[in-house]
């Protein structure tokens, strides 16, 4: 019992010094992600399905408020565990997640231009995807920078232990790309408009630049050293986020820059949307069916839940709103159907790892301190003995 002699310490209070805040890392903000890309996607697809928009706004908010409920989390994990805060971001194998960070900010605010409006109006729309796009931002180029300066700089990784994780913090840019050009209409003519539609280009090049100098390394692991760990295996699904945000980022500029930038390069946007997009889509198809051949391998293997199935989502639906592109500035009737079966495939992803995941909460194993191993049996120690 806490007297009045006693006072309110973090360390007297269970709900701030408890495991699960602990163990909370920035790679639960995929799960935010995967249930933005729900919306996102699906008020992107090329064909109408009734009470489909319906359904998305309802992904939004749920987005939203996961969004807002791990912020406080992760905020009262950093002022209460900073220790364990700093140790994530000296452990290369949870750095990267901190991209993620930036994602989640972004894919809502990203939601909230495209469905989120829906319920609460341009003006506040507008307002709240400004907040979000310019932290998302701000945090996705200070990541881009920082987690490889952590890498070459702090981290001792070892040639086997290339991931495609690493891609998390250098993508955040990409997606920047693709939803800024939601906000450039509601900016002022002129000046305005043009620097932000050049800004998410420039990061557009930077993002996709800095995949094409890992995605080699990552290839190269698998070729030379074989399979992930079983349970990093859906991680391979990350190489799509960059090939699907790309291309719904080109395809986003080709629906802007008409009337924002002067006739020769508004036409050049749509020529690069298609000629860069179509082989870029052919390749993400590509790696997803590698990616999904080692996945069922490795669920045949004894594979289970981890957060790492939340890879399963974000990734196949910037697929989602690539192929979607395409089937606007190609009118390809393949294109929309291409936008549709990976729409369902995004669904069906979600609801893998969203259902494990509320699971494994509500019982409290997700966030639980790892269990300490069991002593071996005296008759087996005599017999290794």
């Amino acid at each position: 019992m806490v007297t009045a002699a006693q006072p309110l310490t973090a360390a007297r209070i269970p709900s701030l010094r408890c495991p699960a805040v602990r163990r909370l890392g920035p790679n639960w903000y995929a799960s935010v992600m995967g249930t933005a890309i729900i919306a996102n996607a699906g008020a992107a697809l090329p064909v109408h399905v009734p009470g489909l928009r319906a359904l998305c706004t309802v992904m939004w908010a749920l987005s939203l408020v996961a969004l807002l409920v791990l912020l406080t989390a992760r905020a009262l994990h950093w002022t209460h565990h900073s220790d364990r805060a700093k140790e994530q971001l000296l452990d290369p194998a949870m750095a990267p997640f901190y991209g993620c960070l930036a994602m989640a900010l972004l894919a809502v605010g990203g939601g909230t231009m495209l469905v989120g409006q829906d319920w609460i109006g341009t003006q506040a729309a507008v307002a709240l995807d400004t907040v979000l796009f310019t932290a998302g931002t701000v945090t996705g180029l200070v990541a881009a920078v920082a987690v490889p300066y952590l890498m070459v700089a702090k981290h001792r990784i070892e040639p086997g232990q290339a991931s495609p994780v690493w891609l998390l913090p250098v993508v955040a840019p990409m997606v920047s790309a693709a939803v800024g050009p939601l906000l450039v209409p509601h900016l002022p003519s002129g000046q305005w408009q043009q620097t932000m539609l050049l800004a998410c280009v420039a990061m557009f090049g930077l993002s996709l630049i800095a995949t094409a100098v890992m995605l080699p390394v990552i290839f190269a692991r698998l070729v030379t050293a074989g399979p992930l760990p079983l349970m990093l295996t859906p991680a391979l699904f990350l190489v799509l986020g960059p090939l699907g945000q790309s291309t719904t980022a080109v395809n986003k500029f080709a629906d802007t820059a008409p009337g924002v930038l002067p006739a020769p390069y508004a036409q050049g946007f749509g020529v690069f949307a298609v000629l860069f997009g179509v082989p870029v889509m052919g390749f993400a198809l590509l790696w997803l069916a590698l990616a999904a051949a080692l996945v069922v391998r490795a669920r045949r293997r004894g594979m289970r839940f981890s957060m790492t199935w939340w890879a399963f989502t974000f990734p196949i639906g910037t697929c989602v709103t690539g192929a979607a592109g395409l089937a606007k500035h190609t009118g390809l009737a393949a294109y929309d159907a291409l936008a549709v079966v990976l729409y369902a495939v995004l669904v069906a992803a979600w609801a893998f790892a969203a259902v494990p995941t509320v699971r494994g909460l509500i019982s409290g194993e997700l966030l639980a301190a790892p269990r300490a191993a069991q002593p071996a049996p005296a008759s087996t120690t005599a017999r290794t003995t």
